[in-house]
């Protein structure tokens, strides 16, 4: 699959959003080894510490579906839909990535027009906590 059309399906994702708090609205497409796709939208609550990113929304369904090889994530976001500018995984889903994927995971970051950024999880979590009996 391209970036782009892993873009694109983060893109159909984001609109899916439920971000009545903020208005910044958040998908992603996390594509397995396997080539399924497993989709995540953020998902605001009154109670802020109850939200869930979309990247961990994407990771998450796609453990629960038994899914444990991935190759990359895609992510577009911005205020109202709009995506003005890249859009990175907070701190919390690089960690929550980092179970499953190794320092050379893509996660490819894109804006509307096309243009797009791609790096690593290693990039984006350079030491990231691991137990140590792994």
């Amino acid at each position: 699959m391209t970036d782009q059309a892993l873009l694109q399906q983060a893109k159909e994702a984001m609109q899916r959003a439920h971000a009545p708090y903020s208005g910044y609205k958040v998908g992603a497409a996390l594509l397995c080894a396997d080539g399924s796709v497993y989709l995540g939208c953020n998902i605001e609550n009154a109670s802020y510490s109850l939200t869930n990113c979309a990247e961990r929304t994407a990771l998450f369904t796609a453990v629960a579906a038994g899914q444990r090889s991935f190759v990359a994530l895609a992510v577009v976001g911005g205020q109202g839909g709009v995506i003005n500018d890249f859009a990175y995984p907070c701190g919390a889903c690089r960690q929550a990535l980092s179970e499953f994927c190794g320092a050379d995971f893509r996660v490819i970051l894109g804006k509307d027009g096309g243009e797009t950024k791609v790096t690593t999880l290693g990039e984006l979590l350079p030491g990231a906590f691991r137990l140590a009996s792994e």
